[in-house]
């Protein structure tokens, strides 16, 4: 599993880099926190506003990003005078919070800038109750946040700016639909009555720490739709937590709060948090643990009890997203599976016609973006077939075929990226041959998901095909149509989950 962290796949060294600014934005949201006075609570108010700013903002354009981290403190700061002011009562206070969560989960409808929006939202909320903020304290808190979002946009955007080089289409939107049937309300929905479980029985624990729970059903919502992937989900936060928790044990409880190497304990978290995002959730929640432990370290309150307490709260949350998404409107990982092998095939069936175009001469042709396209999506694949090739799922068959589905669109991903390049060359030409071997792509294509709009042009049959271009192109191309005919089998021939 730690093999999977540092041994994975870092093009362009981008998960190094985005670590490496995060640790440096942060640390420089902090240091600024304490020249102006806002002291210990001051300074973790504004570190978790970098934090989120740094890890949560991911619009598709450089702009984007920035316009997403200035409405930030317009979603939050009402929110955080809500929670301090509801600080003394807690039913009111408790309500308040669920309607947070339900609109926090809702506004991933209008994509990453919604999604953003709404993590901050939720997270200054429980960042109230993590620092038993009161309404005298407002001012303090706000002048905080504004200054650790302006310093790590000052890195993000001056210092070390970097997300021009991010391929086209790495945020693929959410499969579309109406009412109960759109992604979001489902999952709002979900998520409140999962976060209601976990407030009851969090504050049944514990009448202070009660919201770790509902932290822990909120996160395991984030970026996951079907019933089984909330559940691989769950199964890893608690796991992480575990592990977070021994290491805690080891590492962050015989520190005794010591300012120095707790602050560098924190950095190192902060490092792993942003580094093993991407690649495995079990190591991010180890990470995010460890800082949490360290906090409270800092903060003088951390004890053996209160990390045992934290373990016991995450499992209540986790309890409560897999009662939310079994019992409140379930959705299939076939469904969801279904949605998005059918985008995926498109994005093929778009980089094949663009290609063929291009290569017959059109210049306005591009099937650069289609190929980005389709490997954003084969990351969405991936997560939704996750609960299918987990080694705890016992279902042989089913995971086995799962396997040859990713494996058969990886294939696809390879060539489609190598089509794309070859017609980007300016010297490659069209050929005959391209129009047949396109057409058979597309008719392996619309024997899966049906009908796609859309048909390469025509080719010249009277152009000679003896061209390097050509024939590279046509390698590609029937690499496709050998994968897409493959995958017949699997699609059809089975029912890949009904879990």
């Amino acid at each position: 599993m730690l093999k999977r962290v540092f041994m994975a796949p870092d093009p362009g060294r981008l998960r190094l880099r985005n670590a490496s600014r995060a640790v440096l934005g942060i640390g420089l949201a902090v240091t600024l926190c304490g020249l102006a006075g806002r002291g210990l609570v001051g300074a973790v108010a504004g570190g978790l506003a970098a934090l989120l700013a740094l890890f949560t903002v991911t619009d598709a354009t450089v702009r984007g990003q920035a316009v997403t981290t200035a409405l930030l403190p317009v979603v939050g700061f009402p929110v955080l005078a809500v929670a301090a002011v509801l600080h003394g009562h807690p039913v009111a206070r408790d309500l308040v919070f669920l309607a947070v969560v339900g609109a926090g989960v809702y506004a991933r409808r209008w994509g990453p800038r919604g999604h953003s929006l709404g993590v901050f939202a939720f997270m200054t909320f429980f960042m109230t109750q993590f620092l038993h903020a009161v309404p005298r304290q407002l001012a303090g808190l706000y002048v905080a946040v504004l200054l650790s979002l302006l310093a790590s946009s000052l890195v993000r955007f001056g210092l070390w700016c970097f997300e021009r080089r991010l391929p086209p289409g790495t945020t693929p939107p959410a499969p579309h639909g109406r009412g109960w049937a759109r992604p979001t309300t489902r999952q709002a929905f979900q998520a409140t009555v999962g976060a209601a479980f976990a407030l009851v029985v969090g504050q049944w624990l514990s009448g202070d720490r009660w919201y770790w729970a509902v932290g822990a059903t909120w996160w395991i919502f984030v970026n996951t739709a079907s019933r089984g992937e909330t559940l691989v989900r769950g199964f890893r936060r608690v796991l992480g937590t575990v592990l977070g928790m021994v290491l805690g044990l080891v590492v962050a409880l015989p520190l005794h709060g010591a300012p120095v190497p707790s602050t560098v304990l924190v950095a190192v978290c902060v490092f792993g948090i942003f580094y093993a995002a991407a690649v495995s959730y079990t190591w991010m929640m180890l990470a995010v643990t460890l800082m949490a432990e360290s906090l409270y370290g800092l903060l003088g309150v951390l004890d053996p009890g209160l990390i045992v307490l934290r373990l016991a709260e995450t499992g209540v949350g986790a309890l409560g997203a897999a009662l939310a998404v079994a019992l409140v409107l379930p959705l299939t990982t076939h469904t969801v599976t279904d949605r998005w092998v059918e985008r995926a095939l498109h994005a093929v069936h778009g980089c094949t016609a663009a290609a063929a175009a291009r290569l017959a001469g059109d210049e306005s042709a591009d099937p650069a973006p289609h190929a980005g396209e389709l490997e954003a999506l084969l990351g969405r694949v991936r997560m939704a077939l996750a609960p299918l090739v987990h080694p705890l799922n016992p279902m042989r068959g089913r995971k086995a075929r799962a396997r040859q589905v990713l494996a058969l669109l990886d294939d696809c991903a390879r060539e489609a990226h190598g089509l794309a390049a070859v017609a980007g060359d300016p010297d490659a030409s069209h050929d005959a041959r391209l129009t047949a071997a396109c057409r058979r792509v597309e008719a392996a294509v619309e024997s899966l998901v049906g009908a796609v709009p859309g048909r390469a042009p025509g080719v010249d049959p009277g152009v000679p095909g003896l061209h390097p271009g050509a024939e590279q192109a046509l390698a590609h191309l029937h690499g496709l149509e050998r994968a897409l005919v493959e995958l017949a089998a699997p699609l059809r021939g089975s029912r890949l989950a009904r879990a």
